[in-house]
């Protein structure tokens, strides 16, 4: 009951959504034609459920080689590849408005395990894995909340690399397991909550007041060891 009353919220919310930001979707259109590249959309290949990949959709906020140039697939905090434009959607999280369509073609839901590239994704404990492959990716969820400020952190580390794959990953592993274990229509509604809540107030620690069992990690500390060692 609690998947089939999940996929019909999400078909229903993703329709509405898209419904209600139509009017916003054709000045980003625009502003992207104009500015960067002049490209609109951002295809990439990422881990879905069962472990197989899908395409996730975004607004473009990089250089279209931005794979191959830099920190490659990790985006650092003013990572010089982000069109001005671009940091303003990706400040808002306008750039994954996009992704409404793969909650409607079913490849995500609403809330979920954020979709992983493959390195990332090969990051993850076996136990971690098997709880991910159990569940649809999600446009939000209670990793993108605790890391709404990814970059920061990656942008601190000495090796940025290294850091996400033996560091953030493993963590954002037991926030998934978490969320697997306690996923209930219940949690999800707050998560969505968090979502806006943590946009407008990013330092904000209400998600572990929500949540009071979820993992915690002080990661100011973990890159302050991790730069020593």
């Amino acid at each position: 009951m609690y998947h089939f009353i999940k996929r019909s919220f999400d078909i229903l919310m993703s329709l509405i959504a898209i419904l209600c930001i139509s009017w916003l979707l054709i000045p980003i259109i625009i502003v992207l034609l104009c500015t960067g590249e002049h490209y609109i959309f951002y295809k990439q290949m990422r881990v879905g459920k069962g472990g197989k990949l899908f395409a996730v959709l975004k607004f473009a906020t990089m250089l279209k080689d931005s794979p191959n140039i830099g920190a490659g697939l990790v985006t650092m905090r003013n990572d010089p590849r982000v069109f001005p434009f671009g940091r303003f959607l990706r400040k808002t999280k306008l750039n994954e408005i996009p992704q409404l369509f793969n909650v409607l073609l079913g490849s995500m839901s609403i809330v979920g395990p954020r979709p992983m590239v493959q390195p990332d994704y090969d990051a993850y404990t076996d136990d971690a894995k098997e709880c991910y492959n159990a569940m649809t990716p999600g446009l939000s969820g209670i990793g993108s909340i605790v890391f709404r400020d990814e970059e920061y952190y990656i942008s601190k580390a000495k090796d940025p690399m290294v850091f996400l794959r033996q560091y953030i990953q493993p963590y954002k592993g037991s926030l998934e397991v978490w969320y697997f274990h306690n996923r209930s229509l219940w949690v999800d509604f707050k998560i969505i909550f968090l979502t806006v809540w943590v946009i407008l107030f990013p330092k904000s620690e209400l998600a572990y007041r929500f949540f009071p069992t979820l993992p915690r990690k002080d990661f100011n500390q973990v890159v302050e060891e991790f730069n020593r060692g």
